[in-house]
């Protein structure tokens, strides 16, 4: 047979190859390997350009208590970074390399992910450059503990196989956007691994760049997002088919005060629709403590109106 009739390297990928190997020549290049030195010896991770001038995003943990951090590239080249501000909440940070023209990666959106959906995890595990390993989305709206003890909110939960040294790495989708921030795998378990949601991850990043930290307001409750049946988000009039579904309330919190109950389900906080937890997240700046705010529910299958004053986190 002759050469010219061979197929191409692009001909011979399968549809699902060719996706993976998309996502990995798109945002593969801006995925780094940090150097965190402390004064107890060194530790390692990974990071996610999202900007030309080297803005990069990370987990918290990662970064953590560093004197002097630095960023490789899978090109060989080290660059000096610089902490910009940091979150323990979320378990997320900002860093800047010192430098210009950085390949840097889109961002998707985590509240367009659905279970069964294809991604792909990007980072530096045991400090092996640029790995890259698949999997799918195995469940949405999870929930996690930070290292500083909080609970992260809508979590995603892939079965993308992650080891040391993932943490801060990306996880992108079919289409070579960044839809979370790896973070954390379950020891002596297979396939259980979790990524921040991009959404609630641009929205802290915004604040880290802007003030360095991130003040927010709480409710004192936990809550996940689930999907609408078709029929009652119809009957809602409602052009999200999610919401957020209360957990749990916290005794003596705003949200017990003002009458929320587990089993709630939130459509509107302060006159906004709300169809994810990172929706909420959004809205619960620190300008809107003590400060009155509307909210609506869905309860026993009738709309019932709150009205809660958030207070101060901590």
């Amino acid at each position: 047979m002759p050469l010219d009739s061979l197929d191409t390297p692009e001909e011979i990928l399968d549809p699902y190859s060719a996706r993976v190997s998309h996502a990995f020549e798109t945002v593969g290049p801006a995925v780094v390997h940090i150097l965190a030195q402390g004064q107890r010896g060194g530790g390692t991770g990974s990071g996610v350009i999202f900007a030309p001038d080297g803005y990069l995003l990370t987990n918290s943990h990662v970064v953590s208590g560093a004197a002097k951090l630095s960023g490789s590239l899978s090109d060989g080249r080290t660059f000096d970074a610089t902490l910009i501000g940091d979150d323990p909440a979320t378990d997320l940070a900002v860093l800047r390399l010192q430098g210009s023209d950085f390949p840097h990666a889109g961002f998707g959106s985590s509240g367009k992910l659905r279970v069964g959906q294809l991604v792909v995890a990007i980072g530096n595990p045991l400090g092996f450059q640029a790995t890259v390993t698949a999997g799918i989305v195995s469940a949405l709206g999870r929930s996690l503990r930070s290292p500083a003890g909080r609970l992260i909110q809508s979590v995603i939960q892939t079965d993308a196989p992650l080891n040391p040294g993932n943490s801060g790495g990306a996880l992108v989708d079919g289409n070579g956007k960044v839809v979370g921030i790896n973070t954390a795998m379950i020891g002596h378990a297979q396939g259980l691994c979790f990524a921040i949601g991009i959404d609630t991850a641009a929205d802290v990043t915004m604040r880290l760049m802007r003030d360095g930290r991130v003040r927010r307001s709480r409710l004192g409750l936990s809550a996940q997002t689930i999907m609408l049946d078709p029929r009652a988000a119809r009957r809602l009039k409602r052009t999200a088919a999610s919401a957020v579904q209360i957990m749990e309330v916290m005794a003596g919190s705003p949200a017990a005060k003002a009458g929320i109950a587990k089993g709630d389900v939130l459509l509107e906080f302060a006159g906004e629709d709300i169809s994810t937890v990172d929706d909420l997240h959004r809205l619960l700046t620190a300008e809107r403590a003590d400060q009155s705010q509307s909210l609506k529910v869905l309860r026993s299958g009738g709309f019932q109106s709150f009205t809660v004053y958030p207070e101060l986190d901590a």
